[in-house]
């Protein structure tokens, strides 16, 4: 099991629709960027879950996952907003530094491609839930446009797409798609067993851009 179970999950989901794995791919720029600032570049970060089809061909090949287990939910435009900021002594765009610094997505990309052989892939924030159960019980859930087509994403990141997943919407998928034939993954098996004894959560397909 991972340390964090949202990146377990995510796998898990991957494997699911033929996908090859890793997990925590350790990467960081190089010292010889002009950009470099040892300060703040001197410490590895890690590509969560990194995923290779290996009969695709498109954009879709390759996926890059981030993942925020919060249970506060994932609001996108606020998150945007606060990399500009610093709370609590906490600089923001730290948390997402290959998608807001340009030495940190030339140093993600890099590393996607050593190990996958393309640097154009979708880029893929996987969370808890868009939003919170308020705002989704009041049909107010944020949507993810700002996040997908933020243009300094795509700035940093040339040739890529950015997703965002929410843990929801990767069981309902699954859970659509059950039989009675034994999982080979620990989150379908998991709702297998869910499912006998009769606790069944939303089911929907899953998203386009995964399975074409």
């Amino acid at each position: 099991m991972k340390e964090d179970i949202l990146e377990q999950l995510t796998e898990d989901y991957l494997n699911h629709y033929g996908y090859f794995t890793m997990t925590n791919v350790k990467y960081r720029p190089p010292k010889d960027d002009p950009d470099y600032n040892s300060r703040q570049d001197s410490v590895a970060s890690d590509i969560d879950v990194l995923a290779v089809h290996p009969t695709k061909s498109g954009i879709n090949k390759v996926i890059a996952v981030t993942c925020k287990s919060w249970q506060s939910g994932f609001w996108p435009e606020v998150e945007i907003r606060s990399m500009m900021k610093t709370v609590s002594g906490r600089v923001g765009w730290k948390r997402y530094r290959e998608l807001w610094m340009p030495i940190w997505s030339r140093a993600f990309q890099a590393k996607v491609a050593a190990f996958t052989g393309t640097d154009s892939f979708i880029h893929l924030t996987t969370v808890t839930m868009v939003g919170d159960l308020k705002a989704q019980a009041k049909g107010k859930s944020p949507d993810t446009s700002a996040w997908e087509s933020c243009p300094r994403f795509r700035d940093n990141l040339p040739g890529c797409q950015f997703r965002v997943l929410a843990l929801q919407d990767m069981v309902g998928a699954l859970q659509s798609e059950l039989t009675t034939t034994v999982a080979n993954s620990s989150l379908s098996r998991t709702l297998q067993l869910m499912k006998t004894i009769g606790v069944e959560l939303r089911r929907m397909p899953p998203p386009t851009w995964l399975t074409a």
